[in-house]
């Protein structure tokens, strides 16, 4: 990598795939720094990245997504520029969804969607979870090996989730098809199957579930469908169509996507690690903590923006109103005054749960729960079903010389294929 401070943190191929050394720089500098190219306010620790999660007072959520992209759609004038947010919050990327809301429209927004996320209904959703993954393995062990992505982890984390929406039973090969998580062994390919729906997927699922909600109104079910069809805001009042189904859609979208990045990079470990394999089989306690590991270790989602929406200081810096700050989550779940020895992969890490994978305050991922029982139940059924899980070395390489690539965003972290060889249990 070239020297870091002439790095630009959003183009840089080699920072895109290994981040860690730019923002172990950065921190070096301090834990709350302006990065040079974008002008936009990088935080690497730990203390400091909760501090700004929870501040929805002093940091707005509209730019959540795009960070600097696109450029701010007005100019910021004052100490404080929360009216110029609101007159311009529909110029922002996917304004509409409850990621980029803030208060009060954001409490409104996630009260819909914990209506549908009810002890109940994700214990129900684990039980499904079980069977699915057996299901998603039948597909291949035969063959004993996979492109773990493709062959996995996408249709199963898009499985998973449209149970967990109550997606009906004959809509889900479709569903899965168009979201780009392949067809099951046997389906009946449709006319669907040349449509780029998959594109879009936010407006895809959009359309799709506004269908669905439309139908539960005008003929209520007992289901989870007509459960998100019927229900209202904290004050009683019934919501637009459109306004039920965004939260359920954000929700697939994203679930699917950062679901499919944990699975692959905790397997990634396992295939590096046969120790750890080994540790896995023989005390299956340890699985949760493995998961919980492999979160803090490669975060799926890299960096999340705010937008100052007041002058104020953040770590003994002063952030005037209209900065874009980067809250760093893989830096700071690697910061050193948190974590020890934070990039050794340790099963014994007492404040591991203290990761900030899934975010802080308002916005903690409201899909967590069932990221961590779909990591939980997957790495399960490998280690039943599997062993000897190691990689291709005809596509990765050996042991000492491998190649991974992840895919060039700055904003996920994620392989961009995982090819593995493995002896079925018997």
């Amino acid at each position: 990598m070239a020297q870091p401070t002439m790095v630009d943190y959003f183009s840089d191929p080699d920072v895109s795939q290994n981040p860690y050394e730019y923002w172990d720089h950065l921190r070096s500098i301090g834990p709350v720094t302006r990065e040079p190219h974008q002008n936009v306010i990088a935080v690497t620790g730990y203390q400091e990245a909760q501090e700004a999660f929870k501040d929805t007072e002093s940091f707005s959520a509209v730019n959540a997504i795009g960070g600097p992209f696109p450029p701010l759609p007005f100019e910021p004038v004052g100490d404080d520029i929360t009216d110029q947010i609101e007159a311009h919050r529909h110029e922002f990327p996917i304004f509409e969804h409850m990621v980029t809301m803030d208060p009060p429209e954001h409490q409104k927004a996630r009260s819909l969607l914990l209506r549908l996320l009810t002890p109940r209904r994700l214990q129900e959703n684990e039980d499904f979870v079980w069977s699915l993954a057996d299901r998603q393995l039948d597909e291949f062990i035969g063959s004993r090996r996979c492109e773990f992505l493709g062959d996995y982890a996408k249709p199963f984390a898009t499985l998973a989730i449209a149970d967990l929406l109550g997606v009906p039973d004959a809509d889900r090969d479709e569903v899965r098809r168009n979201l780009g998580a392949g067809n099951a062994p046997g389906s009946r390919v449709g006319a669907l199957d040349h449509e780029p729906v998959g594109s879009n997927p936010l407006q895809y699922l959009d359309d799709l579930f506004a269908g669905y909600i439309t139908a539960r109104r005008q003929e209520p079910r007992d289901d989870v469908l007509g459960g998100l069809a019927s229900a209202t805001y904290p004050d009683g009042t019934t919501p637009p169509v459109i306004e039920v189904v965004r939260p359920a859609t954000f929700l697939f979208a994203a679930g699917q996507e950062t679901v499919t990045k944990l699975l692959s990079s905790a397997l990634l470990v396992l295939c590096e690690r046969p120790d750890l394999q080994e540790q896995l089989r023989a005390d299956r306690k340890l699985v949760v903590p493995f998961i919980e590991e492999a979160l803090r270790m490669e975060s799926p989602t890299k960096v999340d923006f705010r937008l100052a929406r007041r002058s104020t200081t953040l770590g003994g810096v002063d952030i005037p109103a209209g900065s874009v700050i980067m809250l760093c989550l893989g830096a700071a779940n690697r910061d050193p005054r948190k974590f020890d020895n934070p990039n050794e992969f340790r099963l014994d890490r007492t404040n591991v749960r203290e990761h900030i994978t899934f975010g802080r305050g308002i916005h903690t991922c409201a899909g967590a729960p069932l990221a961590r029982v779909e990591g939980r139940v997957t790495i399960n059924r490998l280690l039943d079903r599997m062993s000897d899980i190691r990689l291709d070395t005809g596509v990765h390489g050996p042991a000492g010389d491998r190649t991974v690539s992840y895919e060039p965003t700055f904003l996920l972290r994620g392989l961009t294929e995982l090819h593995i060889e493995f002896d079925e249990t018997k």
